[in-house]
């Protein structure tokens, strides 16, 4: 393989997409209102933590993501909103965005349309967040973050060029929906099935290595972090939120949410440190792995890089395919809860279709160029492209 030529390559799309990106985000901003532009904004993208703390701060749950949310604005100010969204995303990435935002009128349903969450409407596709840091296009770093309840999108640009697209977060509550017809709709049905067949294709050494747990945690292991540590453990559902409520009554909800899922999983603190983060990855190597499943694993980890503009995802040669561990907790069973892991030395990915039927997919990496970013797993295991 020709490393530097796809090297060369990737930059290219990189200054390509971060071209696009501030022209989009100059556009939507210069489309606001003073007062909606004050919310709107942030600082620029810093190397120090304390002061970057608001740019690098992410959710996925429905609280308050910080910017200017959809509802706040006018119809031609969404749609400018969503050109910024689409340019840091593939079709695809893109297409599974916009239908994971329409699922919250799906679940509004599912729930009776009684969920509030504090709002007026506790599942509204309007409340999603879009914020700028810093200057579009402009010499120094700039960045924007887009998210609400099961997106999360962030995108860092230093010296014109794309260097970050981490936490990229997708979701979809409920993780199936019926449609007319035989297929029902499964927005990360890709994510879900290809690490199923891989898991079922093993044989009985291989799994001893890859399987984890015959029961899975009750959500992803990362949660929201900033930064991801040796020996993180799973964060409870009532921290996923920006604050704490002040309406008791949703904290006992939240927390009886939470608890209840947990309860489901069976999970004791040994099971909680045997799936923990860990430096050294847990799993299967990817060099443990037949040609045919090596295959399906080259295609699973394509539902996760492929979610970024053409050109910009890694080259997977064998050498960092061979890096990647495989570690799965949970039922094969279609639709039954589990989790899995894919950790290489310079990757993260996480996994689950949780108690509550509903699927996280996200992927965590950084370019090991950019000055600043999103540490994964401290120095050792920055989370950068493959």
């Amino acid at each position: 393989m020709d490393t530097i030529g796809t090297t060369t390559s990737r930059e290219a799309a990189a200054r390509e997409a971060a071209g696009r990106m501030a022209a989009a985000a100059a556009a939507w901003l210069d489309a606001l209102e003073p007062a909606q532009r004050a919310v709107a904004t942030g600082g620029v993208p810093s190397a120090d933590a304390e002061s970057d703390a608001e740019r690098r701060r992410w959710f996925y749950t429905p609280t308050d993501h910080g910017g200017l949310t959809l509802g706040a604005q006018r119809p031609a100010q969404q749609r400018l909103a969503y050109q910024l969204v689409a340019s840091g995303l593939s079709v695809a990435g893109y297409n599974t965005v916009a239908t994971i935002v329409g699922l919250d009128n799906v679940l509004d349903q599912v729930e009776g349309w009684r969920v509030d969450w504090g709002r007026e409407r506790g599942r509204d596709p309007l409340m999603y967040y879009l914020r700028v840091f810093g200057e579009p296009g402009g010499a120094g770093p700039w960045g924007w973050r887009f998210g609400g309840h099961h997106v999360s999108l962030n995108n860092l640009v230093v010296d014109g060029v794309v260097r970050a697209t981490t936490p990229c977060f997708f979701g979809a509550d409920p993780a199936s929906s019926p449609l007319l017809g035989p297929a029902p709709l499964r927005p990360l049905a890709g994510a879900e099935d290809l690490a199923r067949e891989l898991v079922r294709s093993l044989d009985p050494d291989q799994a001893a290595r890859a399987v984890l747990l015959d029961r899975a945690p009750s959500d992803i292991v990362g949660g929201n972090r900033s930064e991801l540590s040796d020996g993180d453990q799973m964060i409870h559902l009532r921290d996923i939120w920006r604050g704490q409520f002040a309406d008791p009554g949703l904290l006992d909800l939240v927390t009886r949410m939470g608890d209840g899922a947990e309860q489901a999983s069976g999970y004791d603190d040994a099971d909680h440190q045997r799936v923990a983060l860990s430096l050294s990855p847990k799993g299967l190597p990817a060099s443990g792995l037949g040609t045919g499943q090596r295959d399906l694993l080259r295609a699973l980890l394509a539902t996760y890089l492929g979610r970024v503009p053409d050109g910009m995802a890694p080259a997977l040669d064998d050498a960092a395919l061979d890096a990647v561990h495989l570690a799965w907790a949970g039922s094969t069973e279609a639709g039954a809860p589990h989790y899995y892991r894919l950790q290489g030395s310079r990757l993260l990915i996480e996994y689950d279709n949780t108690q509550r039927q509903a699927n996280h997919a996200h992927s965590v990496w950084r370019d090991p160029a950019a000055d600043f970013g999103y540490d994964v797993l401290g120095a050792h295991l920055a989370a950068q492209h493959l």
